[in-house]
């Protein structure tokens, strides 16, 4: 049991081997850490919509982003900024426009599954 750090040294264990490999495979707590808050952006539904439809239709403004999910602009604008703070979305002006875009490459890969829902609505007709 190499890994175990000293202060948990004495506690007993029942598969040794198994504990140093879940410490290699949870590394770096300040990238445990990283992560966690990674995944609370997406814990607000608004925000994980907000993130959904980027990943998916690409760069959209502010007014757009709020038609698509259904969020009014000042919720829109709030969490945006809250994503661009955390650097995971970025903007770009287009004279007045400013549209957003995920830059977080890490975060997109995680949307991919949630961005290739299909959409749910009425069957078409069928003649």
């Amino acid at each position: 049991m190499h890994l175990v750090p000293a202060e948990r040294a004495d506690h007993r264990t029942i598969d040794g081997h198994r504990v140093c490999e879940a410490i290699a495979a949870i590394g770096d707590t300040a990238r445990v850490r990283a992560w966690a808050e990674r995944f609370s952006l997406l814990a607000d539904p608004g925000r994980l919509a907000l993130l959904v439809a980027l990943h998916r239709a690409g760069p959209l403004a502010v007014s757009d982003l709020a038609v698509a999910t259904g969020m009014r602009d000042p919720a829109v604008s709030q969490a945006l900024r809250l994503l661009r703070t955390a650097g995971v979305v970025a903007g770009e002006r287009d004279g007045r426009v400013v549209r957003y875009r995920v830059v977080d490459q890490e975060l997109g890969a995680l949307l991919g599954p949630c961005a290739a829902a299909e959409h749910v609505g009425p069957e078409p007709a069928v003649s």
